[in-house]
């Protein structure tokens, strides 16, 4: 870096220039944190049809009940 001092005009130009990157980086987060947004809503919506058909499936056949087994005779001897 330069060690000469900088004149107020190629300070504020400094400042406006990190000040548009921030800016800059500041949208294009927005954007990720928007797109992702709409990825999780898209697959929460996929996994909520595809639950909901296995409940409507489930209700429609349902299984069958499992026979008990019958205790067993203790032996007298």
């Amino acid at each position: 870096m330069d060690d000469e001092p900088k004149t107020p005009a190629e300070l504020k130009e400094i400042r406006l220039n990190r000040r548009a990157a921030q800016d800059a980086e500041g949208i294009k987060a927005m954007a990720d944190i928007a797109a992702a947004d709409i990825a999780i809503r898209k697959r929460t919506a996929a996994l909520r049809e595809e639950r909901l058909a296995r409940e409507a499936a489930e209700l429609a056949n349902p299984p069958e009940p499992k026979a008990k087994a019958k205790p067993k005779k203790k032996k007298t001897t």
